[in-house]
């Protein structure tokens, strides 16, 4: 059995695939507790399903390109049963994880998109450093930023471990709302604490950092949404 917050037809948002129709499928429970998750309703809500039953619904939505997020999948044994099964089903498979867990001893043809937390989060301890030898060509290591702080983090993380060149890595500016955070992590825009993508663009042609900014589609095509999209 898995515990499943939703399982949905969208565009994918994010990464080397964003504005790709995608099925997501979210898992229940999440091990950390980032200031600015903007997907906190995954930390409890869901619901116990089947194994064949997930895979039934992802068959139903008739997209054979799958994202199984949260929350934190890993944390759920049987979600590496389902990311082989939905391989075995001709599935293009993407597993996006915070990074915290084992992410070896997966089926070779799931795409692995690794979260390194930076400070600003409050788990940057949780960063099992252990996964980032392990990424390769098709995976994507992602870091989201919420000040110069996290942007000079990140640059210090790509290169003591030689990321640039191994993986696509992608720098996403803070969109989430971000409430916990001290005043001076972000700007206020829009009614929102985000840091300005312009900004980050800036700092990444200054450094000449071959990295993707790494927008949130959905939140752009559904800006009213924080669930279902």
């Amino acid at each position: 059995m898995l515990n499943v917050n939703e399982i949905i037809l969208t565009i994918q948002g994010e990464g080397t695939r964003a504005g790709l129709p995608c099925t997501l499928v979210r898992l229940t429970g999440c091990n950390l507790r980032c200031r600015w998750c903007d997907s906190r309703h995954a930390w409890t809500e869901g619901s116990d399903r089947s194994l064949e039953d997930v895979l039934a619904e992802v068959r139903r939505l008739s997209c054979r390109r799958v994202e199984v997020t949260g929350g934190e999948p890993l944390l759920q044994g049987p979600c590496r049963d389902l990311l082989g099964r939905l391989c075995r089903d001709g599935c293009e498979v993407l597993l996006e994880t915070n990074g915290s867990l084992d992410i070896s001893g997966l089926d070779p043809r799931v795409v692995r998109i690794v979260d390194v937390k930076c400070p600003s989060s409050g788990c940057d301890a949780s960063v099992r450093w252990e996964n980032l030898p392990l990424l390769t060509a098709r995976d994507e290591v992602k870091f989201v930023l919420a000040d110069r702080a996290d942007y000079d983090y990140a640059r210090g993380v790509l290169e003591r471990h030689g990321l640039v060149g191994r993986c696509p890595v992608l720098f996403s500016p803070l969109t989430a709302g971000g409430a916990d955070l001290p005043p001076d992590a972000a700007e206020r825009v829009g009614g929102r604490l985000q840091l300005e993508p312009s900004r980050l663009a800036e700092w990444i042609l200054q450094d000449g950092l071959d990295v993707r900014l790494n927008l949130q589609l959905h939140k752009i095509i559904w800006p009213n949404r924080d669930r279902g999209v």
